[in-house]
């Protein structure tokens, strides 16, 4: 048994002081939480985010207030919040998200989620609104029990990369497909995860999402799974994702059929100097867009400028795409307590295609990587021997 558990109520209850400091510091009295990732960071409510607006008021003085639709009443009770107003239905002859701007009156707010439409009937209800996602800037940060989360949650994805790499052979020597080896690692990484901790982690989001695909279609970066079998020489590109108590990590690689030839090995040579660079560019607190630079400057610099399809990463945490992202735009110092993806890819349409993945957590001794599929497995044992 793990001794891993799903977030306290005092994990939530101390992010909602997190918040609400926030909001005290903009000069505000609270915000109002809509989305869905927000709402189960200041709660612990993993609700089905649907068409029915659920939301948390949050001031800076006083109790939160749960505000959600009436079919939520039950569910609403995990959360340990005392106070919970309850709409009937959507869309409503007010809407809801309206209802809760009456409910909560004429305060200075900000709401992290606002449907255009509703923006001037928003404003008149309002003291003050500011459109600002404050929660997603507090998340950005993630606390020792979020990190747990997410490094046990690579070892599942990794698992699953583990699996292919031993499986893979004999299933393509039989005529097996992509679609066959995916549902085969799919099958032994997912039933792990779910014998270790499916029992604490019950009513939580956990689970495995993965791609496979081979050939040609390897220079898609985002390419279905297929009944195609890989052949002899071509590159297999696995995307894996995996969520444990709501928290993401990724782990990815590629495999080549029967045997790494000169060239596929210089390109993953480059794309190893390709993730190296981008985990010392985090070490260093560079801005994200200087990782992202750092980064892909190592693939131009070994002449795969052209193949470039991607930035190099992206945050995760309750999302497994969230701010900050490792890319053109974005000046946000990279710092401890956040966690990224570390994605090089090359991709030759027509050709073929590569892409590695590591989860970066970044803490204050430096980037801690608890990926270690590619750590413990070189580039030149990345075959599927037939």
């Amino acid at each position: 048994m793990s001794g891993l558990r799903p977030l306290s109520t005092a994990f939530h209850a101390a992010a909602r002081d997190r918040l609400r400091a926030r909001a005290e510091a903009a000069g505000l009295d609270g915000l109002l939480l809509l989305r869905a990732p927000n709402l189960a960071y200041a709660t612990g409510l993993f609700l089905s985010a649907n068409e029915r607006p659920m939301g948390l008021w949050l001031p800076v003085a006083g109790e939160p207030v749960l505000m959600l639709p009436e079919l939520e009443r039950e569910n609403s009770e995990a959360a340990g919040i005392a106070q919970a107003r309850f709409y009937g239905e959507f869309p409503g002859e007010v809407p809801p998200v309206l209802w809760m701007l009456d409910e909560i009156g004429p305060r200075a707010l900000a709401i992290d989620s606002l449907d255009a439409a509703l923006l001037d009937a928003a404003r008149a209800r309002t003291a003050r609104l500011a459109l600002t996602d404050h929660a997603m800037a507090e998340r950005a940060l993630k606390q020792p029990e979020e990190r747990a989360l997410t490094a046990e949650a690579a070892a599942f994805a990794d698992l699953f990369l583990q699996r292919l790499h031993a499986a893979a052979g004999d299933i393509v020597a039989q005529g097996g497909t992509e679609a066959d080896l995916m549902a085969d690692a799919m099958a032994h990484a997912r039933g792990a995860l779910f014998a270790r901790h499916g029992e604490a982690f019950a009513g939580t989001p956990m689970g495995i999402t993965a791609s496979v695909h081979s050939g040609p279609r390897a220079a898609l970066p985002h390419g279905a799974v297929l009944p195609r079998v890989p052949r002899p020489g071509e590159t297999l590109i696995a995307g894996i994702g995996a969520s444990l108590g709501g928290y993401h990590a990724e782990s990815g690689v590629t495999l080549v059929i029967g045997g790494i030839d000169a060239d596929q090995r210089a390109i993953m040579t480059a794309m190893q100097a390709c993730n190296d660079a981008a985990v010392a560019a985090c070490a260093a607190g560079r801005t994200c867009a200087e990782v992202n630079d750092a980064a892909l400057g190592a693939l131009r610099q070994a002449g795969l400028g052209e193949a470039i399809r991607h930035r190099i990463g992206h945050g995760m945490g309750l999302q497994g795409h969230e701010a900050p992202w490792l890319a053109p735009g974005d000046d946000t110092p990279v710092r401890p307590g956040m966690i990224f993806s570390n994605e090089p890819g090359v991709y030759r349409p027509g050709r073929d295609g590569y892409r590695t993945i590591n989860t970066m957590i970044i803490a204050a001794d430096g980037v801690h990587v608890p990926s270690r599929f590619q750590a413990e497995t070189p580039i030149d044992a990345r075959v599927v021997a037939l």
